[in-house]
């Protein structure tokens, strides 16, 4: 196969899309393309618009967060690498087509009654609701295809911390898919139809669905809260902050060596499933909380100040304080792009709420990000009385789909690009 073709998936192809998935339910109301030269964009919050799929950056990084997320990683079974090639641009031309508000291929309804629909249909009547999908590429796909010396150093393992119990179902994954939107049906929908494109090729290792955004990538926005009550991400990058993501998330042309070049404009993923010890921290007094964060409840505002967004006298905080922890003053500038949500999963059986933050943190280097800002934290801070990481991975995120003719992890797997 020539990997420079681009082969979107024909009406016969799509007939072995098949596979099952979640539904979830909630319409929004519709809007209107914007549109970006060099990364893509959203419409205004609330707008039920389409987020532009094309750019230099993929969409959902420095996007304005959506309400929902649906998450998956996926584990690769084909062997044939122009097999998994084609299911890259396959799963592009579907992207491409959700990210717009259109069904997959042709659609739910009206092709062969012997044949499986090529979409599942449940999203059918709603809008876009502002659907960014971002794929990434796991440490153990490189172990695949011939692909040992195209890993980029900066995609390094992640050691084990202090206090971590992984659940193995939970961890790694050859690739990854990050649906964003404000309906939660829109993005389960996005996530199903994928997993069926890629049927017998990929099959989903582990998934996360999440709500409840607790960080937020644009300015002025007012700062929304994690499970614990208190505000989150008060200082995290905007989207319009171009100089920031330049530095602390864009990999540049001139990181690395030659066998990363193929990731200059895209950025590396961070995923991490944080139960909160819901019960202890809510019989916890008002002032163990605020000192376990170093911030009023309230205001956000950080100790000794009165407003959320004064400077921080990190000095005048407890020295465990996760603010004063976490701070890039405490950390030789160390500065990630965060896009967690909260979760609820249920109960673990004895009474107790399955519930956290799903962690998103995106960065140019994971050695010189999270890896050496989470050492930090998982040896010092107090919030660790009350959770914990149960889940993990890390991924390379490719830089964005140009136009309608590039396809997701053209540069790494095209030697002409």
């Amino acid at each position: 196969m020539n990997e420079n073709e681009r082969g979107g998936p024909s009406r016969r192809a799509l007939i072995g899309w098949g596979g099952a998935g979640l539904a979830l339910g909630a319409a929004a109301a519709g809007g209107g393309v914007a549109l970006s030269d060099d990364g893509p964009s959203a419409a205004p919050a609330g707008s039920g618009g389409a987020v532009e799929f094309h750019g230099a950056h993929q969409a959902g990084i420095a996007t304005p967060v959506q309400d929902r997320l649906h998450f998956a990683a996926f584990d690769v079974k084909t062997e044939d690498r122009a097999e998994f090639v084609q299911l890259l641009k396959d799963w592009t031309a579907a992207a491409r087509l959700m990210t717009a508000g259109k069904p997959v291929g042709e659609g739910a309804y009206g092709g062969l009654a012997e044949a499986p629909p090529d979409d599942t249909g449940e999203a059918l009547g709603l809008s876009p609701s502002r659907l960014t999908l971002t794929v990434g590429f796991g440490p153990s796909l490189f172990e695949r295809f011939g692909l040992a010396d195209r890993r980029p150093a900066a995609l390094a393992d992640l050691p084990k911390f202090p206090g971590d119990n992984l659940d193995r179902s939970r961890t790694g994954g050859d690739l990854c898919v990050q649906a964003c939107a404000d309906d939660p049906q829109v993005a389960v929908h996005a996530i199903r139809n994928l997993a069926r494109v890629g049927f017998g090729k990929v099959a989903v290792r582990w998934s996360q669905l999440g709500f409840g955004k607790t960080s937020s990538t644009t300015p002025d926005a007012q700062t929304p809260r994690n499970l614990m009550g208190f505000k989150d991400g008060t200082r995290n990058i905007a989207g319009t902050e171009t100089a920031r993501l330049d530095k602390h998330v864009w990999v540049s042309a001139s990181d690395g060596d030659a066998k990363s070049a193929w990731m200059t404009g895209g950025s590396y993923l961070v995923a991490r499933r944080i139960r909160m010890n819901i019960e202890t921290w809510d019989r916890a007094s008002l002032q163990e909380q605020e000192d376990v964060f170093g911030r009023d409840k309230g205001e956000g505002a950080p100790v000794g100040k009165a407003k959320e967004h004064d400077a921080p006298f990190l000095k005048a905080m407890k020295p465990d304080a996760h603010v004063r922890l976490a701070h890039p003053d405490s950390n030789g500038g160390i500065t990630i792009l965060r896009r967690g949500y909260s979760f609820t999963d249920g109960t673990d059986g004895l009474g107790r709420l399955d519930a956290g933050l799903f962690f998103l943190a995106y960065q140019r280097d994971v050695r010189e990000g999270f890896i050496p800002l989470q050492r930090r934290l998982s040896a010092h801070d107090a919030l660790n009385e009350y959770i914990q990481h149960v889940g993990s991975a890390v991924f390379a995120v490719p830089p964005g789909v140009r136009d309608s003719h590039d396809w997701w992890g053209r540069a790494l797997f095209s030697k002409e690009a």
